[in-house]
């Protein structure tokens, strides 16, 4: 097949958190494909497709990106962030799979980026710079109790936590059922960060304890980062030592 397929990520925000091999693949692009917020990010020119979806049509969007490859066009996938990190880059393998055999004879190539769990981390010190976990709490593709389930497991093995979509209008209440779940596990003065909108002008880094969280201090472009048992304040800045 002459065709190819590049899932690519965008990084959390900042035009300069975008890799240069991501820039090479866009330059070269045909069609791209994404979520509709991450797509505009996307510069139109002569020659260049942009097609924007929704955010719940992920195995259709991956559909379609296979399927104008086979048609020989140069296609790009897009996400914010990494596109392996509850992203798009499973989505178009799940696709792949499902799809025809010849699919696989496809020129297909991944190119990480920034995430904006790993941008968040940096901006508050590095609170991640132990063990630690991602959880998606997002209950769109599982249950809120495996959400809770995994966030009881993870605090158990006092891994260092990241927590992608926290709280959306349609969800608003659940955010709040994690907290509490925490605060009865790590008791009040666990450290919890808030970094929203990171690595754009209107970035809005704040670490609190977990007594004086709260739902509203977090949304759908908010990362929040939880400490383990040893995380601590240095100044303005959280970290988690490497020692054990």
């Amino acid at each position: 097949m002459t065709g190819r397929l590049v899932i690519a990520g965008l990084g959390p925000g900042a035009a300069g958190m975008m890799t240069a091999e991501v820039r090479d693949a866009l330059d070269q692009a045909t069609d791209v494909i994404g979520y509709g917020p991450y797509v505009a990010r996307i510069a139109p020119r002569a020659g260049l497709v942009l097609h924007p979806s929704d955010n719940r049509v992920e195995l259709d969007r991956a559909t379609r990106a296979l399927t104008l490859a086979a048609q020989g066009r140069r296609v790009v996938v897009v996400s914010s962030g990494d596109p392996g990190v509850f992203a798009m880059a499973s989505a178009v393998f799940e696709a792949l799979e499902r799809g025809p055999a010849d699919w696989q004879g496809l020129d297909l190539r991944v190119l990480p980026g920034i995430t904006a769990m790993l941008a968040a981390a940096a901006a508050a010190g590095a609170p991640l710079g132990h063990d630690f976990c991602a959880i998606n709490l997002s209950d769109n593709l599982k249950p809120l109790d495996l959400v809770l389930e995994r966030v009881r497991l993870a605090v158990q093995a006092d891994f260092a936590m990241a927590f992608y979509n926290p709280r959306s209008a349609s969800r608003p209440h659940q955010f709040g059922a994690v907290l509490d779940l925490l605060r009865g596990i790590c008791g009040p003065d666990r450290l919890i960060t808030f970094a929203r909108a990171v690595s754009t002008p209107g970035q809005q880094i704040r670490t609190v304890a977990l007594s004086q969280a709260t739902p509203e201090m977090a949304d759908m472009r908010t990362v929040v980062l939880v400490g383990s048992s040893r995380t601590r304040r240095i100044g303005r800045f959280v970290y988690t030592p490497r020692s054990a």
